[in-house]
């Protein structure tokens, strides 16, 4: 009986220490933005998934959705992007990225949505994942 209690809080646990591995040192903030549908209505958006040279499995499905996600959305491009690669420091530093992120950002007003919280507690829940960001790509868009 003892080993059933436990092991709920053994699993949420591992989470926990995945989620912190995955973000290597990750200190931006991950609470989400709010954006105005003004700043957004260029049509300029790209998701960008920041990441770092070694990644785990939550990191990959995160990739994996988001694509799967942006088949539906042929106006937004996905950009991964290596934070441990010298030549995309300054542009990991603008996001604040150093490990494992997810952005919605407006390319021509340089707006941003952090929505890296949303993909590491769907990222194991395909159809979840797709059906919010879907809708934060709408949000975002001002639809």
């Amino acid at each position: 009986m003892k080993s059933n209690m436990l092991k709920p809080i053994i699993a949420s646990v591992a989470i926990i220490a995945a989620s912190f591995a995955c973000q290597s040192g990750n200190t931006s903030e991950t609470n989400t933005e709010t954006v105005t549908a003004e700043a957004t209505r260029s049509g300029n958006i790209e998701v960008i998934q920041f990441h770092s040279e070694h990644r785990c499995m939550t990191c990959n499905k995160i990739e994996h959705n988001t694509q799967e996600t942006l088949k539906n959305q042929s106006d937004v491009p996905f950009r991964l992007v290596n934070v441990d690669d010298p030549a995309n420091e300054e542009f990991a530093e603008a996001f604040e990225a150093t490990g494992t992120a997810l952005f919605l950002h407006d390319i021509e007003t340089g707006a941003k949505k952090n929505l890296t919280e949303f993909a590491f507690m769907k990222a194991k829940d395909e159809d979840a994942f797709m059906a919010e960001l879907g809708n934060h790509i709408a949000e975002f868009k001002g639809q």
